[in-house]
């Protein structure tokens, strides 16, 4: 993969939901490629709601030589992100990436949703999504570069019946992804869609084993999110889709 040289200089990457699952990938891989390109030195932000978790995926980051730092944070409560984000730039002094990664749902039939349902899924899809974003592309707008990863699903673009209020927030996300992209063009900040089939996360709770056995592991959305990251800042990989062999699961 090639490297700008002169992109290499400073990388604050700030990730949500990193203490499991996809975003804990992404993390151990931006910490994997700084022990492989000497150039490449991230500062990792891992955010997440479990103190345990997250600390733990900030130390597997540091053993690669990155630095790592972890914030429990719960990014459905947006007066708290917002300090977070005023946090890291005190620190570090820009925001180079963010990768929107944090996302819950709850799968049941449509006639068993309840209003608690509705409500856990868009305070953090939804909601937490768009301002912790507001916030940080307008950091990015003001430095004239950056990248926004939105971690949404192939249940952005379909329907899936078990999923009636999760598919309708990761439609919502990919309004926001287009939208966004108008400006972002305006300003050189890249934004990467990666919409991924079924993926074998926490999320799912307890699977058998001939079910794992067909749906994608978490490092393998997490190698090409940060290969289009490392990409020549004049190239931005605007979609990604990520599918089991096959096919979608929940059909």
């Amino acid at each position: 993969m090639y490297i700008n040289q002169t992109e290499m200089n400073k990388h604050v990457i700030v990730i949500t939901g990193a203490g499991k699952g996809i975003g804990k990938a992404i993390a151990l891989e931006f910490a994997r490629q700084s022990s492989l390109k000497p150039a490449f030195k991230p500062s990792l932000v891992l955010t997440a709601r479990t103190e345990n978790e997250i600390e733990s995926v900030a130390k597997e980051c540091r053993t690669f030589g990155a630095v790592a730092e972890s914030i429990t944070a719960d990014i459905s409560n947006t007066s708290q992100m917002s300090q977070v984000t005023d946090r890291i730039i005190e620190r570090y002094g820009a925001i180079d990436c963010l990768v929107n990664n944090a996302g819950v749902g709850r799968f049941k039939p449509l006639g068993e949703m309840n209003e608690e349902d509705f409500d856990y899924c868009v305070a953090t899809n939804m909601k937490g999504t768009f301002f912790l974003t507001q916030k940080i592309f307008g950091v990015m707008q003001r430095q004239q570069k950056g990248h926004i990863f939105f971690i949404t699903s192939v249940a952005a673009e379909k329907a899936f019946k078990s999923s009636s209020v999760y598919c309708m927030t990761k439609f919502a996300q990919k309004g926001l992804v287009e939208t966004l992209r108008l400006y972002a063009r305006e300003c050189n900040v890249r934004i990467t869609d990666v919409m991924p089939g079924a993926v074998f996360t926490p999320m799912w709770g307890e699977m058998p084993d001939d079910m794992k056995a067909v749906m994608m592991m978490p490092e393998d959305i997490a190698v090409p999110v940060v290969q289009a990251y490392l990409l020549p800042g004049r190239t931005s990989l605007e979609e990604l889709v990520l599918r089991p062999v096959g096919g979608d699961i929940n059909e």
